[in-house]
């Protein structure tokens, strides 16, 4: 790998961690508002590490879903790293023990597309690391600023935090919706959630859709209008 490459690489996996940071100050001023204290949404940025599912933790506590119901979404969401691990770990030379769990704690889409979009298996584990380590420490000094933040306001929601949960979900997913198929999938599930809504439990909805999601993509084909 020549010094341009490495140079590169790097350049490019401190700035995935600057926008990771960015959207973690958002996640802790809003899980905070949605009633999360800062230690709490520490521990979830330090243990949890995937920003969609940590969103859609706290969007379901902040609209009034119990803890299982929320717990579940971001189960549902977080469960697409699992099908990076077999290639990571290839490109890693399947890593054992405490490295296989350090490993498989920053496995996440930047990680994985970094990895992924070098053609040298040294570039690609330079990629994969150096994307880990800035992502996770910017993500959790954004995540402690954010909560810290709001922690100091009287009441985040009177600014409006809790409502800018969806708006900052949905801000986090549209990068990863391309194609004719993937909008026909989300706009599908959003109507199974937004159908549910009077009728079950805060939290249920988004389970649900996640389920319609899951089993639109298992279809292996376009979702018909």
């Amino acid at each position: 790998m020549s010094p341009e490459r490495r140079r590169e690489i790097l350049r490019n996996a401190a700035g995935i961690g600057v926008a990771v940071g960015a959207y973690a100050l958002s996640f802790g001023a809003l899980s905070v508002a949605a009633g999360l204290t800062p230690l709490q949404t520490m521990v979830l940025s330090l243990v949890m590490f995937t920003g969609g599912s940590q969103f859609a933790l706290v969007l379901v506590l902040g609209q009034g879903g119990s803890w299982p119901a929320a717990a579940g979404s971001a189960i549902m969401l977080g469960s697409r790293n699992l099908f990076y691990g077999p290639r990571v770990a290839e490109l890693l030379d399947r890593p054992r023990g405490w490295r296989r769990l350090l490993t498989a704690q920053v496995t996440i889409d930047e990680t994985t597309a970094m990895a992924l979009g070098q053609e040298e298996r040294a570039a690609a584990r330079l990629a994969f690391w150096a994307t880990a380590v800035s992502a996770y420490s910017l993500w959790n000094l954004g995540t402690l600023v954010g909560a810290l933040g709001a922690a100091l306001l009287p009441d985040p929601k009177a600014l409006g935090l809790d409502a800018a949960a969806p708006a900052a979900f949905l801000a986090l997913l549209a990068p990863r919706l391309r194609g004719r198929e993937p909008w026909l999938v989300a706009l599908a599930a959003a109507a199974v959630a937004l159908a549910l809504v009077p009728v079950v439990p805060a939290g249920v909805p988004v389970i649900v859709a996640a389920l319609a999601a899951v089993a639109a993509g298992l279809r292996g084909k376009p979702v018909d209008p």
